[in-house]
């Protein structure tokens, strides 16, 4: 039951705000059809392992929810770096927040 409930917190609070930021990235870097490609791989990857780790671990989920909800966790944290699909999401990810900081 508390895997069912990290696992939901995880998709609402974690997962689709990423897949809104990482399109909102994309449209406003007119990027091409490989990186928007990559970037649903990654996503596509990257999200049954987190919801797996929310599963086995309650108190990451909750914790990892409220910092990326408050913007203490990057959604870059969450992303496996070793992924080559996520290098690109990575990339316009950061991008995007350095321009969030420099405003």
């Amino acid at each position: 039951m508390f895997s069912d409930i990290a696992a939901w917190f995880v998709t609402l609070f974690i997962l689709n705000p990423i897949q809104a930021e990482v399109q909102d990235r994309i449209q406003g870097a007119n990027a091409s059809a490989q990186s928007i490609q990559q970037s649903q791989q990654c996503i596509s990857a990257q999200g049954p392992k987190l919801l797996q780790r929310a599963g086995e671990d309650t108190a990451w989920a909750i914790a990892t929810a409220a910092g990326y909800t408050f913007g203490w966790t990057s959604p870059t944290q969450l992303l496996d770096a070793s992924d080559p699909n996520c290098a690109e999401l990575t990339r316009l990810l950061q991008a995007g927040e350095n321009e969030e900081a420099n405003s």
